[in-house]
């Protein structure tokens, strides 16, 4: 087999000389980028973190109401709350969530736009289909090398390496609701004289809410499973436990932070989750 290897396709050489000529030519856009996801780890730090903790564990429960309109969630949120803070996790907990909501920020206002594009244009989303195959099959470490190379160790890698392994869920769910809205209703509303702006709004996007949720639902739980990946390029939260345990072989440690992360993707699932029916 010499003569297949002696050939090599230089794939690990162009992905290098590709970092090296991005690192030479847009350090300043990185830069610049690095600067607005620090300011909206930051901003979201400063939320979650001034208010005394039961304050923040009060705004969680009015949100589940708000949203769910269910008792039972709302406990299940305060006790999960009160199981975090009795195990001394709140810190990390709420370090965790700024990571999970800058993802879920960050994914839900490119992927749904991008979604959206991808329903009205076949074309579009057959051009992405591979590009988002790529992003969530190749190793969640592989991105972690180039995001050390331009944005250094800290939050910023870990939230970026989440959003790329993330973005392709939103995507794909909002694709799949705005191009299964039932042509009879679209046929309708242009009966009526709707513009395409007044279709997307008034009879797509509504349709498609259920699974625009799901696509929420999805970043989030996605996010949750980077949390360890990304405190191994310094992100804080309940990563940082996990990889210590791991380190030193600590298992209470680990199984402690464990059954935290647990917790806190139920608590978000059951907040977030949509359950009604599309009609």
């Amino acid at each position: 087999m010499d003569w297949l290897t002696a050939y090599k396709i230089p794939v690990g050489q162009a992905a290098r000389a590709a970092v090296d000529w991005l690192t030479a030519n847009l350090a300043w856009f990185f830069d610049g980028l690095a600067l607005v996801m620090q300011g909206l780890v930051d901003g979201l730090l400063f939320i979650l973190e001034t208010p005394h903790p039961l304050v923040v564990v009060a705004a969680f429960a009015g949100l589940a109401w708000w949203l769910r309109r269910s008792w039972s969630v709302v406990a299940l949120t305060v006790l999960g709350f009160l199981f975090i803070i009795n195990q001394g996790y709140f810190d990390e907990t709420v370090e965790t969530l700024t990571l999970v909501l800058s993802a879920c920020v960050i994914c839900m206002a490119l992927g749904v736009p991008i979604g959206i594009a991808a329903a009205h244009r076949p074309k579009l989303y057959a051009a992405l289909q591979p590009i988002l195959d790529l992003m969530q099959t190749l190793p969640t470490f592989v991105y972690l090398i180039p995001a050390i190379v331009f944005f250094g160790i800290g939050m910023v890698p870990g939230l970026l390496a989440t959003a790329i392994f993330v973005l392709p869920a939103p995507i794909r769910l909002t694709h799949l609701g705005i191009s299964t809205t039932p042509q009879p209703l679209i046929e309708a509303a242009q009966a009526f004289g709707a513009t395409k702006r007044q279709i997307l709004w008034k009879v797509e996007l509504p349709y498609a809410l259920p699974q625009i949720m799901a696509g929420l639902t999805q970043t989030i739980m996605l996010s949750l499973s980077m949390v360890v990946i990304a405190a191994l390029v310094g992100a804080d939260g309940l990563g940082v436990p996990v990889v210590r345990a791991l380190n030193s072989v600590n298992t209470a440690l680990g199984f402690e932070a464990g059954m935290v992360i647990v917790v806190v993707a139920i608590m978000l699932d059951r907040i977030f989750r949509v359950t009604g029916k599309r009609g």
